[in-house]
């Protein structure tokens, strides 16, 4: 499960990284399922308006959303699913993401209007599917432990025809895809052996490694084809922000209240959404409108 793992892990990249500090100057919306525990915002918008993301129920039940532009809500789970998170959306509405099945095992899904489609990385454990391009390509993960909540994991590709390619950056010893982008160009973030986690870009067959400076911890989660990146990176005070990379400078956000924050989405426009706590520890969805 995506989203999941990255709050419990708690594009051309050639100039120099500088970073802006917060920004005052943006709109925060804060997006809650009705009647839910929590909520996450993990893509989106699409052209038409529409995010998605997970609720969990008042019986601890995590479920799949999508919320057009009037603000309705939809709640949606596979087939046999007993924990669903979708992580992306694309510009026609289909939706790809994981889910747990009676037996804590954690498969890649789609849906393409009210058809669902399972996939699973040929042999592994666990599979995620984190994002669908307009080529027809998926990035993802597989995973040693069936449920994808722990282990080690492998990003991989799957081209429209289903054929599964798996990679690591070097050095790493555990890695998630998280976007493929139009141009083919892949971040996602790993870990290397001293345990510490950052982000990567992969283009062309060439790694980059992300890092927001001077932190302890840099999760990249999302880019949009404008080669715009957002993730999360954890300070020196152990506390987790969002951030925005764009054009090799970093800028570091939260919204209004959070004591922790990460930024999931961004779509072509700029539109960022993501997941927050507040002080009260309620998991909230956030969008950020430039």
């Amino acid at each position: 499960m995506f989203k999941a793992y990255r709050f419990l892990a708690m594009c051309t990249i050639g100039v120099a990284f500088a970073t802006l500090s917060i920004s005052s100057a943006q709109v925060y919306t804060t997006i809650d399922f009705p009647g839910a525990l929590a909520t996450t915002l993990n893509g989106g918008p699409n052209p038409q308006g529409t995010s998605m993301g997970s609720y969990t129920d008042t019986s601890g039940v995590t479920h799949g959303f999508d919320l057009t532009s009037k603000g309705v809500f939809t709640s949606f789970d596979p087939p046999g699913s007993t924990a669903t998170t979708p992580n992306w959306i694309s510009p026609q509405g289909e939706i790809v993401g994981s889910y747990l099945d009676a037996s804590n095992v954690s498969h890649g899904f789609t849906l393409t209007g009210s058809t669902y489609t399972t996939v699973d990385f040929p042999g592994a454990a666990g599979t995620v599917l984190t994002s669908l391009n307009p080529s027809g390509q998926m990035s993802g993960f597989s995973c040693v432990v069936a449920s994808c909540l722990s282990g080690t994991f492998h990003s991989f590709l799957v081209s429209k025809s289903g054929a599964f390619t798996s990679f690591d950056p070097p050095g790493a010893t555990s890695s998630t895809a998280s976007t493929v982008i139009p141009s083919g160009a892949v971040v996602g973030a790993y870990t290397d052996s001293g345990g510490k986690g950052h982000g990567y870009l992969l283009y062309h067959g060439t790694y980059t490694t992300i890092d927001f400076p001077g932190s302890i911890f840099t999760f990249v989660g999302a880019a949009n084809p404008e080669q715009q990146s957002v993730g999360l990176y954890t300070d020196t005070s152990n506390v987790s922000h969002s951030f925005l990379l764009s054009n090799g400078v970093f800028t570091s956000f939260d919204p209004p209240g959070a004591v922790f924050s990460d930024a999931s989405g961004i779509n072509p426009g700029g539109i960022i959404v993501g997941i927050y706590v507040d002080t009260a520890n309620i998991v909230h969805g956030f969008v950020r409108t430039p």
